[in-house]
């Protein structure tokens, strides 16, 4: 009886340490659970090019001897700047003329085989390559292909990768969204089109000396160039047709032999109209429903 009483304690303990671990392998399992029935719910709308790397860690620029350091570039030299200035008439004319010319921009899914000046598309990049960026690091990389293989590599990369975003990966509420601008994973324009312009966001930049630099906001940054290349695009008379490749990011950046720096923002067919181009009867917001006054 006395050994009993002595070894009661230590089988309390032992026993209390037995329920715990049963405890917390419950509670594993459970969470395992739970995060393979939302794995299964879950729908990966992009790849890992899409997602945005812009955040920093204070070790690139302390303790890692791969990033460059740029206090060189401190010294910076600031010019004066004065831009043409109109007046308040002019301004208003030029206000409504420029939203009139741009109101007319659509996506354009039909596109004419007709050649294109390749200087008007050295052009339009150029422009594009004014957007701002982070700390002026203009982390974008603009690939244009006109070669009629690599341009049917990438419809059959693009193509197989659509089919299953579409009965697959996007679900039943995008794929029934898309019905009415009469979309699916046939990409003929990709064959059709004379140029394929692919926009790389860099998300860091790779010295001369190999070292690298960082890009602040790589994403946002090369998305307003996008933009800008959109209107310059309007401007000459072309069209396009904004495509974001989903899950074929890393397959592109292979064949186009680009950088792991750089990963695919977005991809636009280049041409001129089809003459039997149609789209949908789509019409914009108002003012009042995209501006707030405050």
């Amino acid at each position: 009886m006395a050994v009993f009483s002595t070894l009661t304690p230590v089988f309390v303990a032992v026993l209390c340490v037995i329920i715990g671990f049963l405890f917390k392998n419950s509670q594993r399992r459970e969470t395992r659970s739970k995060q393979k029935r939302s794995g299964e719910t879950a729908r990966p709308w992009v790849d890992e090019d899409l997602q945005d790397d812009t955040e920093i860690s204070r070790k690139h620029n302390e303790d890692d001897d791969d990033w460059a350091d740029t206090t060189e570039e401190e010294n910076l030299p600031h010019i004066p700047y004065t831009p043409a200035q109109y007046s308040a008439a002019e301004m208003l004319e030029r206000s409504e003329k420029f939203y009139s010319f741009m109101n007319l921009r659509r996506s354009v899914r039909f596109i004419s085989p007709e050649p294109v000046p390749k200087e008007v598309i050295d052009n339009v990049i150029r422009t594009a390559g004014t957007a701002p960026s982070g700390a002026h690091t203009e982390p974008w990389t603009f690939v244009v292909v006109s070669d009629a293989d690599v341009k049917h590599k990438i419809r059959e990369i693009i193509e197989e990768e659509e089919e299953i975003n579409y009965k697959q990966r996007m679900g039943d509420k995008w794929v029934h969204d898309l019905k009415r601008l009469r979309t699916n994973w046939v990409k003929e324009y990709l064959d059709v089109a004379p140029y394929l312009i692919l926009v790389f966001k860099q998300t860091y930049g790779v010295l001369p000396n190999g070292k690298k630099k960082t890009h602040y906001y790589n994403e946002i940054s090369v998305s307003i160039s996008c933009g800008i290349l959109l209107a310059a695009l309007q401007n000459v008379g072309l069209v396009t047709v904004t495509t974001t490749p989903l899950n074929c990011g890393p397959q592109l950046r292979s064949l186009l032999q680009r950088p792991t720096n750089e990963k695919l923002l977005i991809l636009l067919p280049v041409g001129y109209p089809a003459s039997d181009a149609r789209v949908p009867d789509l019409k914009r917001k108002d003012l009042s429903d995209i501006m707030v006054t405050v």
